[in-house]
């Protein structure tokens, strides 16, 4: 795949806020191997994958900004990345087996990024 046929595509690792809040209250000799583990498969996986991510950041807090001002709020993003590939689909392919959709309830969504002209 040369540059001109890479395309662009937002990457939401998504987990409920309830599942995280459980999971933060975990006991740490429960929560810590687990950790560890998820960790392993995930460097593992990036030694496949990752030359197509551009970037990943970790989400934080969150703000929602409405007509009536802002807030406070919180969603199910815990991290962000963005890849290239020839297409959505084949974006997709390479996170059926993500050692993110360990977590429970856990979810990755991938989202075409499109450039803004005009603007």
């Amino acid at each position: 795949m040369n540059d001109a046929t890479k395309q662009k595509f937002l990457v939401l690792y998504l987990v409920p806020a309830p599942v995280m809040a459980d999971w933060a209250k975990t006991d740490r000799s429960i929560r810590e191997p687990e950790e560890q583990k998820m960790q392993a498969g995930w460097r593992k996986w990036m030694g496949e994958h990752g030359k197509m991510i551009v970037s990943t950041e970790a989400g934080g807090t969150t703000k929602r900004v409405t007509a009536s001002g802002v807030s406070d709020t919180k969603n199910d993003i815990i991290l962000y990345s963005f890849v290239e590939a020839e297409s959505q689909d084949a974006a997709a392919k390479i996170f059926e087996n993500h050692p993110h959709l360990q977590i429970p309830q856990s979810s990755i969504e991938i989202m075409y990024v499109r450039p803004m002209s005009g603007m």
